[in-house]
């Protein structure tokens, strides 16, 4: 009987502790949803969105506080709470919409968000790298130029050294002193004694030159690493990077259409109509603030007000990519229908802090990319009839661009 008791007992336990467990992983699951579906249009953890920073909010505020708040941050607000108001005038005098949230909904996402804060890195800015659009070899080249000039300085003083040292043999083995030549008449007389070996060294500088002559005029209008200064420090890490702002939001164009487009300002004050300033340092040192100022300068928009004036500027932007004027290329056809990623041509945008050309966009290296890509014809009928002409010809095959003509010279050039 006692150990049928004891059996039950544990039993018993046993089911509690897996109740809470489940409940716990449970809580901590809804906790992420309901952060994901009610918080992250305003809010992150780690960083400001259009809110404040969520991070170690719970060591900040008690959770009575946090739910009051929640429900309702106009009342909180209108009470006079000091930590309120001061939110309340550092995002603009926004008030935060009421949630339509359970006090359980709210304890859970609090707990998501502990176990956030607990992972997220310490914030620490650091300036962005410089952008001044010189070579990444500069430094290399300066430092060849640097080992060149001491190792003449080396080879000069060395040879006054070994000439010195052969007149004292001389004089001492009682031989004639070595005629006196000036250096192009002792370059000459070295050259007429050593035919062989002025003859190996002309045609490896013979071949040299011509591969890099032949580089350079392969390599003529191709601007890899192009990286032209622009009127406002925008940073595509900032905004593709931190914020995950996907590049279809500002270059709307790039689904249906031959070209990208440049967003319009007026793209920018759909989120900098709220976000005014920032104290992230940019490329050139400046601070992310002064930049959002040139927007509103060249809109004539005043923040404090939120009005538009009558005299707007367009903002001046330097072309980066510039392909020659006899190449068709549409950026629909790569992104929409091929399911081109924008990365493959243009690089990893979202670590970039100024846009530059990061590949070549020659016609070797799009026909390089049309012989390797293989065509997305996944659930897209137009290809049926070409899908099955290279299931009966060519069973197995990956059908690439180039099988459907992507290496004809029609296709780019007409």
């Amino acid at each position: 009987m006692r150990k049928t008791l004891i059996y039950r007992s544990l039993q018993i336990l046993s089911a509690m502790a897996f109740v809470v467990l489940i409940s716990s992983a449970t809580f901590a699951q809804d906790g992420a949803a309901l952060f994901s579906g009610n918080c992250t249009s305003c809010h992150a953890v780690g960083k400001e969105v259009l809110g404040p920073d969520l991070k170690d909010v719970s060591k900040r505020r008690n959770l009575e506080w946090i739910t009051k708040w929640v429900k309702n941050s106009g009342a909180v607000i209108a009470s006079g709470d000091p930590y309120a108001t001061s939110l309340f005038a550092k995002f603009n005098k926004t008030v935060m919409p009421p949630q339509n949230l359970k006090d359980d909904d709210i304890k859970a996402i609090v707990a998501y968000i502990d176990a956030e804060s607990a992972k997220a890195p310490k914030k620490v800015v650091v300036a962005a790298s410089g952008t001044s659009g010189k070579a990444e070899g500069d430094n290399l080249g300066l430092i060849l130029v640097v080992c060149g000039i001491i190792l003449l300085i080396l080879v000069l003083v060395l040879g006054k050294a070994v000439k010195g040292l052969n007149k004292v043999v001389r004089q001492k083995e009682g031989l004639p002193a070595p005629i006196e030549r000036k250096p192009l008449a002792a370059l000459w007389f070295w050259m007429r004694n050593n035919k062989k070996l002025v003859a190996i060294i002309l045609i490896v500088f013979m071949s040299w030159s011509t591969v890099k002559g032949w580089d350079t005029l392969w390599n003529i209008g191709v601007t890899t690493g192009y990286q032209p200064d622009q009127p406002i420090q925008f940073s595509h890490k900032i905004h593709a990077g931190d914020n995950g702002i996907n590049c279809v939001y500002c270059h709307s164009g790039v689904e249906h259409s031959k070209t990208a487009g440049i967003p319009t300002a007026n793209v920018c004050m759909n989120c900098h109509k709220a976000i005014k300033e920032s104290d992230v340092q940019l490329d050139n040192g400046a601070v992310a603030t002064e930049e959002i100022g040139k927007i509103y300068k060249a809109l004539d928009y005043n923040p404090s007000t939120q009005q538009y004036g009558n005299n707007p500027k367009p903002i001046e932007w330097n072309r980066v990519h510039n392909l020659q004027d006899f190449v068709y290329f549409n950026h629909s056809q790569h992104v929409k229908v091929g399911k081109i990623e924008c990365q493959t041509c243009h690089g990893p945008v979202q670590e970039m802090t100024t846009a530059k050309q990061y590949s070549k966009l020659t016609m070797g290296w799009c026909i390089d990319c049309h012989l390797a890509t293989p065509v997305q014809v996944k659930g897209n009928h137009y290809y049926d009839k070409i899908v099955d002409y290279m299931d009966h010809k060519h069973p197995g095959d990956t059908i690439k661009v180039a099988n459907i003509g992507g290496t004809e010279c029609a296709r780019c050039h007409y």
